[in-house]
Order: structure tokens, then sequence, then C-alpha cells
């Protein structure tokens, strides 16, 4: 028994980690409430998922501001440019709705299908932006190739990041669930997902920024 409340058993590790994400779910929580930091909040937690499915020691909190602050300008330009993407998309919406009768049957579909493309292919931006130093073009542009290169584990992230919602909806009893994991439970299970990808772009070395993908790693220091 004294072994099972070991510090370094499998139940004390898990228990550990499930702390870490709650904290961590809190505090992307808390930051992102501004929503104009929502881009930053994101990538911090990304950055500390992705230590904590690495199994690398870090403090949540300082590791959490620390890539805050780092990464804010480039990651609050990410997520303005998302938001210009979701009102777009959302205008589009309002104006097939308003005119079902006068556009073409597959309108709706069509602009429905992009959406979800869309969606897919943008869920590698933040941990991108979060784990590599590169332009915001490159950033988008890795963010799609490696969601075609990983099209099945990108389909899988996308289901993972509507549960929490769905939760919600269909099943609000466990609400309280979401409110402790809502951000950081889906971001760590996607972390597993790409995590093997991300390191076979992570050489020692810095490739030049000619290269088709230039993944300087912000974390040498770990």
């Amino acid at each position: 028994m004294s072994r099972f409340f070991s510090i370094d058993s499998p139940f004390m590790q898990g228990l550990t980690k499930l702390a870490d994400l709650i904290l961590l779910n809190f505090i992307t929580a808390i930051c992102c409430l501004p929503v104009i930091t929502i881009g930053a909040s994101l990538t911090a937690m990304h950055y500390v998922a992705l230590k904590i499915v690495r199994d690398e020691e870090s403090y949540i909190i300082k590791t959490f501001f620390r890539s805050f602050k780092e990464n804010f300008k480039q990651a609050t330009l990410l997520w303005l440019i998302h938001l210009l993407l979701i009102a777009l998309l959302v205008y589009d919406f309002i104006v097939v709705y308003y005119s079902v009768n006068s556009l073409p049957f597959w309108a709706g579909p069509a602009l429905l299908s992009v959406t979800g493309v869309l969606y897919l292919l943008s869920l590698h931006i933040f941990p991108l932006q979060a784990k590599f130093v590169n332009t915001i073009g490159k950033t988008i542009r890795n963010s799609v190739m490696i969601g075609i290169m990983t099209f099945p584990k990108t389909i899988l992230m996308g289901i993972i990041w509507v549960i929490p919602a769905a939760i919600v909806v269909f099943f609000p009893q466990a609400t309280p669930v979401v409110i402790l994991l809502g951000f950081s439970g889906p971001a760590w299970l996607c972390a597993l997902l790409y995590n093997k990808t991300f390191k076979r772009f992570e050489p020692e070395t810095v490739v030049t920024p000619d290269e088709e993908w230039h993944v300087e790693e912000k974390d040498s220091e770990l």
C-alpha cells in the first residue's frame, strides 16, 4: 500500500498530472477572458501541455507566463486572423440562411465543408507557435501541411476539441468536468497525438530560413 502512494507510483504520477492540467485549465481560462489575449493563452497552454506529455519538469504557472510573454505579439496576430476568418464565415452563413431560396442547393453544404476543412487545418497553428520560431505565414503553412500529413490524427484532434461543448449540451450534469479540464484536457490529448510528429522537426541544429521547414526550437534550454 505504501508503494501505491509513493510519489513515483503510476497512481501518484497520474494524480500529479491531473492536478497540473486543472491548474493549467484555470490559468488558460482566466487569461482568455480579455478575448484579445486568447491567442497567447492558447499558445502558452499548448506549450505547457506538451511538456506534461513529455514528462519534462516545469513549473506550470512560471512556464505558462514565460510562453505567454514570449509569444504574445505573434500569437495575437494569429488570433486576429482567426477572428477575421470566423467573422467572414459567420457572415457567409447568415447570407446563405436568408438567401436560401435564391442560392443553389449546394451552397449551404459547400460552405459547411469549407468551414470544416479550415477548422481541421488550423488545429496545429497554436501548438506550432508554442514550440517553434517561425513567421506567421510559415506557421500557417506548416499547420496546413501537418494537418494533411497526419490527417487521421487531425480529424481525431478536431473531434477532441468538440467534446467539451458536446458534454455541456448533451450531458449538462458533467459540466463540472468541463470547468476543470475543458481547455487543458483536449490540449493534453492533442499533444499526445502530435508529439511524435513535432519530434520529427526538432533538429539539434537550427535549419536555414530558406528551407521548407524553418523550425528553430524555442525551448532549447529545458
